[in-house]
């Protein structure tokens, strides 16, 4: 949120003129009218200055190390990092896209499929540090 544009509010909904904001827990607010517990929502800056604060999502992070064979990929179709010897990414963050459903059924998926590529490279690699 460096860029103007990424705070701009316009056509957003907004609270009412001086509506606090009570927190329910820590994935969930709600605004409520004056006299609710929490800090004063009136201009635009307040709002995104309480986003900055206490904004999250609801959806699960995937797709940040992505797997691949092109330039931008960071692992392998083997879920190993480009350019590091000895490195493995297995968890959501090498999904090339988000996935439309919750996250948990494809990423125990990845690691099975995972540990079974790992087992396979290790019994087709040649013992390391074995004597010549």
């Amino acid at each position: 949120m460096a860029a103007p544009s990424d705070t701009a509010l316009d056509g957003a909904a907004r609270p009412a003129p001086h509506t606090k904001v009570l927190h329910r827990s820590s994935h969930s607010v709600l605004p409520v009218a004056v006299g609710g517990d929490g800090p004063d929502v009136v201009s635009d800056d307040d709002v995104v200055e309480y986003l900055r604060n206490f904004g999250n999502t609801g959806f699960h992070p995937t797709s940040t190390c992505r797997m691949g064979v092109d330039p931008t990929a960071v692992v392998d179709p083997r879920l190993r990092v480009h350019g590091l010897e000895g490195l493995r990414v297995v968890d959501a963050s090498i999904m090339p896209a988000v996935t439309s459903g919750n996250t948990n059924a494809p990423t125990i998926m990845l690691a099975e499929k995972a540990s079974d590529m790992i087992r396979e490279d290790a019994r087709s690699e040649p013992a390391r540090g074995a004597a010549a």
